[in-house]
């Protein structure tokens, strides 16, 4: 069984349709790339799947369970909608980090305040989580101590602390230098040999070329291609897949 099943999402804002009949699944284990321009649709999909925005029709299924039918969607309440967040987490582009916290603070916030296991134990697990991502000499830093990388590995590793069904990264490199983007890459990297199930909204073609076991390219609101790496890297079909491809990968 597929651990997410999106069907028919769409969505408009002011009269814009910006998601047009989008349906895709995803198995446990699998890390799907979704790429495209500016303006496809790309990160407006990602809110929607973490209840961020709120589609106007279709439905969002995780693990068999329906969270968002588009129908009814106006009978959950907040508490609901917090808790269908639970099965998704989100890293953001720009870290969103908790300045007047240090690193290991900012991990354990969010269990912390939902009181999934005493202090301790959830302390043990924040530290394992900041090993995990490479920065055990760091759990006392702020993030104004650190750099845009390390910012977003402790983002990562707070995502991770709630133990989603589902990480989700939304451009998680587009605001670091060059020089800093290859060591989140190899975190994200790590998270895929553990089998964790990823969606990534990327503009790093060759990373999710590399890491991908489906890609959707994204075009106008529309899944206008989709398959494997090889499928959609190597051979694709559309031609705005093509177009976007060659001024994206100067060996195409």
């Amino acid at each position: 069984m597929a651990i997410l099943e999106v069907n028919h999402i769409q969505k408009s804002f002011g009269g814009t349709a910006v998601l047009k009949d989008i349906s895709f699944s995803l198995e446990k284990g699998q890390v799907l790339s979704i790429i495209g321009s500016s303006g496809s649709g790309k990160t407006t999909l990602l809110r929607c799947l973490n209840f961020l925005e709120t589609a106007e029709s279709g439905t969002i299924r995780v693990n068999g369970k329906t969270l968002f039918d588009g129908e009814n969607h106006k009978q959950l309440s907040d508490g609901e909608i917090r808790k269908n967040r639970l099965h998704f987490g989100l890293v953001f582009q720009s870290f969103n980090l908790f300045p007047q916290y240090t690193v290991l603070e900012n991990v354990m916030l969010a269990p912390k305040l939902m009181k999934k296991a005493p202090a301790a134990q959830l302390e043990q697990r924040a530290l394992q989580l900041i090993e995990k991502v490479g920065l055990s000499n760091r759990v006392n830093n702020y993030p104004c101590q650190l750099s845009g990388g390390q910012q977003q590995r402790v983002a990562i590793a707070r995502a991770l602390a709630l133990e989603p069904d589902i990480l989700c990264f939304d451009e998680p490199t587009s605001a670091l230098d060059p020089e800093l983007t290859g060591e989140v890459l190899r975190v994200i990297r790590g998270l895929k040999n553990a089998d964790r199930t990823i969606i990534i909204v990327t503009h790093e073609m060759e990373f999710a070329r590399s890491i991908s076991d489906r890609v959707i390219f994204m075009a106008d609101g529309v899944i206008e291609e989709e398959g494997t790496p090889e499928q959609v890297f190597g051979n694709p079909q559309s031609a705005k897949t093509r177009q976007f491809l060659s001024s994206s990968l100067e060996h195409f």
